[in-house]
């Protein structure tokens, strides 16, 4: 299955991704944010250069043709953490990956002020505090999308993390992506 992982930046995306990993035997974290690299580097000295990659159409494509033929080749969970937060570029890019076995669409949700205080807490470059801050104030600008983003959680299933430690988000995340017959690498279904 593809397991999409959305929610605001800051919301313990990546570290889910990481978790399911660990926990789903033969599975890859296949980032859109690589594909989006891709264009910024390649487009970079155009004049029809956007700042946010996601707005290109061929990001959308391109995301889309690179989640599904990763499923394609390696037949196991492909684990994609990516925050799309525009409706119609989710719709774009989500159409041709639920024609797979399984697309499903987790939301992290974190309330506003545990949001907050997980951007202050971050250190994504340990060492370096200014790219750090560049970061978390990048997050701080795109809390508002998100919050204005209701869409979301009513195209997904949505997971509040706001009182959950990273193990339980995990816990919850396996719970509703494994049938009770499924188990995780440790042997042991949640």
């Amino acid at each position: 299955m593809i397991i999409w992982i959305n929610g605001a930046f800051g919301s313990g995306k990546s570290t889910l991704a990481a978790g399911l990993h660990g926990a789903l035997p033969g599975s890859v974290v296949a980032d859109p944010e690589e594909v989006g690299d891709l264009l910024r580097r390649t487009l970079n000295e155009h004049p029809g250069k956007l700042h946010d990659y996601q707005d290109y159409p061929a990001w959308r494509r391109l995301t889309a043709a690179y989640i599904g033929e990763v499923a394609e080749y390696t037949g196991g969970h492909v684990i994609v953490p990516m925050t799309v937060l525009n409706p119609a570029y989710a719709a774009e890019t989500f159409a041709p990956l639920r024609l797979s076995p399984g697309l499903v669409h987790l939301v992290l949700h974190v309330d506003p002020d545990g949001l907050r205080a997980r951007i202050d807490a971050s250190e994504e470059y340990p060492g370096d505090e200014a790219r750090s801050e560049a970061v978390r104030a990048h997050r701080r600008r795109r809390a508002a999308d998100y919050a204005a983003a209701a869409w979301m959680h009513a195209d997904a299933h949505l997971i509040d993390t706001s009182a959950l430690t990273p193990e339980a988000v995990l816990d919850a995340a396996l719970t509703r992506l494994l049938p009770a017959h499924l188990a995780t690498a440790d042997g042991v279904r949640p």
